[in-house]
């Protein structure tokens, strides 16, 4: 099974207490099988439920949650008020991590929520309600202060990429874009060495070589692998829809 790209940092979710979930989501059917599957994890508290924006926000400051579960979609414009919401939390209460979830692949969408920074946002299709243990994974991974983006996602933006020669990406060897691939899961050079069958300065060279064709000058380790994997977002105008 596809995994999410994965994106840590330094931060920890909470281990010795549940992690408080405010659900965010306008339709009450779903919201009652979010909140079914959430209950059955592990860790994890169901605090609060909204319909819409404004709610939400109360909701934010009565609760103080640990990570917000929203539909990209809530009332009342029923465009992108998740989005919107999530940014201005990543504002606001930057120790707040936010899961959007989305039906469908929506380019302008995944490119607006991490405009302003990846730290503690996910970006996952609905699908993935069904799969509790990557909802909860998503879900500790933000308030960790790490990102994800769904593989399903991640698997457009490589086709239209390896569509465009013109792109950076096209500058990578074949083993560099293997290594890539593991990088953007969020795996360290020692796992990705592990993975591959490689040395871990194999692995060193080519991650250098990586940032170097991409440009990627940050002297930020993290930063700079953030950016590795957000470069199939950034230079994409459009993309098919699934």
């Amino acid at each position: 099974m596809a995994q999410p790209v994965v994106q840590q940092q330094d931060g920890q979710a909470p281990t010795s207490t549940c992690i408080r979930v405010v659900i965010a989501e306008g339709a009450y059917l779903m919201r009652e099988a979010l909140d079914r599957v959430l209950r059955g994890l592990e860790g994890i508290e169901v605090v609060g439920f909204c319909s819409e924006s404004d709610s939400l926000m109360e909701a934010v400051e009565r609760e103080r949650p640990d990570a917000i579960l929203s539909d990209i979609r809530l009332p009342s414009t029923g465009t992108g008020e998740g989005i919107q919401v999530a940014r201005t939390l990543h504002q606001t209460h930057p120790e707040i991590g936010v899961v959007v979830l989305s039906q469908w692949f929506d380019s302008s969408c995944v490119l607006g929520l991490l405009q302003f920074g990846s730290a503690g946002c996910a970006y996952l299709l609905t699908e993935r309600v069904t799969d509790p243990e990557q909802l909860s994974a998503a879900i500790r991974t933000v308030v960790a202060g790490g990102s994800v983006i769904d593989p399903k996602v991640v698997e457009l933006l490589g086709r239209a990429r390896s569509a465009r020669m013109t792109s950076p990406l096209a500058k990578l060897t074949p083993r560099e874009h293997e290594v890539l691939a593991e990088l953007a899961q969020g795996k360290s050079n020692a796992a990705i060495a592990q993975s591959l069958a490689l040395t871990k300065r194999a692995v060193e060279k080519y991650v250098n070589g990586i940032f170097t064709k991409l440009e990627l000058a940050s002297p930020q380790e993290v930063s700079r692998r953030v950016k590795a994997t957000l470069l199939f977002l950034a230079s994409v105008e459009a993309q098919p829809h699934e």
